[in-house]
């Protein structure tokens, strides 16, 4: 078989043979405000999803909306407790996404206030893309925290 012919290669094993080494250990083991960015962190993104298949304006966008608004908020506000990397005193570059992140929930929220629904959608489809997922693919580079989650510690 191709397993036997390419060694443990895990994508050609047997699915019985598959293991998983996943492990939320690394996590769990972080500091409480590493924890709380996190999880916080992986509940906005599953609701940006939920969010996006709703019609927009709906009471359950809005409600969504303002649940989201907060997830992130308390995300970019934790990551002011997360010192992993330094570059300016205990600050680094989290700290000025985070700061980012707040100034544009307001701007985007006050857009949608004002009825500017262009500028509220565009703002918060591109924060969405930006602080989720560019910078939630930093996360998962060698040697930090999400990356042994996935690797398996």
């Amino acid at each position: 078989s191709a397993a036997q012919i390419l060694g443990p290669v895990m994508c050609f094993q047997e699915p019985a043979q598959r293991s998983f080494p996943m492990s939320l250990s690394p996590l769990l083991n972080a500091s409480l405000a590493i924890q709380i960015h996190a999880f916080l962190a992986i509940a906005a993104v599953v609701l940006t999803i939920a969010i996006f298949t709703l019609p927009r304006g709906s009471t359950a966008h809005r409600w969504m909306g303002w649940s989201w608004v907060t997830l992130m908020a308390i995300v970019a506000l934790s990551s002011f407790g997360i010192h992993e990397i330094r570059m300016v005193g205990p600050f680094g570059p989290i700290h000025i996404l985070s700061a980012f992140v707040l100034f544009q929930l307001v701007i985007n929220i006050r857009a949608a206030r004002t009825k500017n629904i262009r500028a509220h959608a565009r703002g918060m489809k591109l924060l969405s893309l930006g602080a989720l997922v560019g910078a939630g693919a930093f996360t998962f580079l060698p040697g930090r925290i999400m990356y042994q989650v996935v690797a398996g510690g």
